[in-house]
């Protein structure tokens, strides 16, 4: 018989009720902690690519500009889960660095859609190569059917995280406002 887990008090709040296994519990643990070590490493390049002059964010937003193509700045901030405000703030950076133009809307003269420009390409490539170069050196002396393991499995990891982050976003949020009042 296996050993199930009561909800959560997220799972509780958000009315979902499916039960975990002890051991699916503990997998999800590892999982967050090994994730939130990731992005702890992944701050710290943020903040020493600040430092160089390279924005996280900006990164960030012209990659999701690029997939989504010329949009207008409320459907990017949907695209990144941010907020609208916050991302006018960063966009108009953009704008003035020559990565980003402002385009009139053809369905709707009164708003602008934003593009990337060449030079904002040319910056996601060259970071891109970067890292991908850095990377490379990173995990040199894995077996070669390890990584291809890894990546694929890192794909499908990212892919289903894309497809719940909706609910990963209410789930964690609702946590954390009830905690924060304590």
């Amino acid at each position: 018989m296996t050993e199930t887990v009561a909800a959560t008090p997220a799972e509780q709040a958000t009315g979902t009720t499916a039960e975990l296994s002890a051991r699916e519990v503990e997998q999800g643990q590892r999982l967050a902690t090994v994730l939130f070590a990731f992005g702890k490493q992944q701050a710290t390049i943020a903040a020493r690519m600040s430092k160089a002059g390279v924005d996280r964010s900006a990164i960030v937003l012209l990659k999701n500009l690029v997939a989504l193509g010329p949009s207008r700045s409320s459907a990017l901030a949907e695209a990144i889960h941010s907020d609208p405000s916050t991302v006018s703030r960063q966009v108009a950076t953009l704008v003035k660095d020559g990565l980003v133009e402002r385009r009139a809307d053809p369905e709707d003269g009164r708003a602008s859609l934003l593009a990337v420009t060449g030079a904002g390409v040319d910056l996601l490539k060259r970071q891109r190569a970067l890292m991908a170069l850095s990377l490379a050196k990173m995990v040199a002396h894995w077996d070669h059917d390890d990584l291809d393991t890894f990546v694929r499995l890192f794909e499908r990891f990212l892919a289903d995280h894309a497809d719940y982050l909706p609910t990963l976003i209410t789930e964690c949020a609702t946590h954390a406002r009830s905690e924060g009042g304590k």
